[in-house]
């Protein structure tokens, strides 16, 4: 168990982490996620969508409070800011979300809902360890320019995740399950603002951190939504023959 390493075992550990998302990266650029536009039944047992975002994003949670309890955080200190913000991020992705969504009878393998399980449970765990064990944030930190920039970012990533989510959600009438060509804010620039936002989120969170776990968080996120938003941006290019050639995938103006 994490509890039983030692920190340079714990830190070997998600080296080896880390360069398990890039594999896994490398794999999702020639092998769409089948979940969300992409679902197959080829990958086996199929599950509810919004009962499978639920499960596996709540894991996260679950796992890193189980290493610390709630009532042992002081929410004052630069550490409680922290885990302050990753779990609204959480309660957000896990309660509210999955329960916002315009996806009534889409259903995801439950072999993708398992990977995510897995995934969030050693991200979750090798945070809550973090927090438990061995981080260490003087009263100070609140004005060093990781905590402040780091902060901002996360915030930033945070507000344009959730803006884009909602436009998202708000493209769907009532039993409306189809897909449009979203318009408004970003989206004039970008075909996933709701991925970028995300990734600038977790970024904000390494550097607010300033810990290899939260570089880990990061690099995962990366791994896993820069290959969805490259198969957003063809998809909607194949399905919609007007569909804007101006827009980027992640980055307005460059990429």
């Amino acid at each position: 168990m994490i509890n039983n390493f030692t920190f340079e075992q714990y830190r070997t550990f998600i080296w080896c982490w880390i360069a398990l998302a890039l594999v896994a990266g490398i794999y999702l650029l020639k092998q769409d996620a089948p979940y969300g536009r992409f679902s197959s039944t080829k990958w086996g047992p199929m599950i509810s969508n919004r009962t499978g975002w639920l499960i596996m994003e709540a894991t996260v949670l679950v796992t890193f409070y189980c290493w610390l309890p709630p009532g042992s955080v002081n929410w004052t200190s630069p550490a409680g800011v922290m885990i302050l913000l990753f779990t609204v991020h959480y309660i957000n992705r896990s309660f509210i979300f999955p329960f916002r969504i315009r996806t009534k009878g889409k259903k995801m393998p439950v072999a993708i809902m398992l990977s995510a399980i897995v995934f969030n449970t050693v991200n979750g765990s090798l945070l809550g360890c973090w927090f438990a064990r061995w981080a260490v944030y003087p009263s100070g930190w609140f004005y060093s320019p990781a905590f402040l920039l780091g902060t901002c970012l996360f915030i930033t990533g945070m507000s344009i995740n959730w803006w884009a989510d909602h436009q998202l959600i708000q493209l769907r009438g009532k039993g409306d399950t189809g897909y449009k060509i979203p318009e408004k804010g970003l989206f004039q620039y970008l075909t996933s603002p709701n991925l970028s936002g995300e990734m600038l989120e977790w970024a904000g969170f390494a550097i607010l951190t300033w810990s290899l776990p939260g570089l880990a968080f990061a690099v995962w996120t990366c791994a896993n939504l820069v290959p969805r938003a490259i198969s957003n941006h063809r998809w909607y290019r194949q399905q919609f023959a007007g569909y804007p050639v101006e827009r980027k995938i992640l980055l307005p103006f460059i990429w």
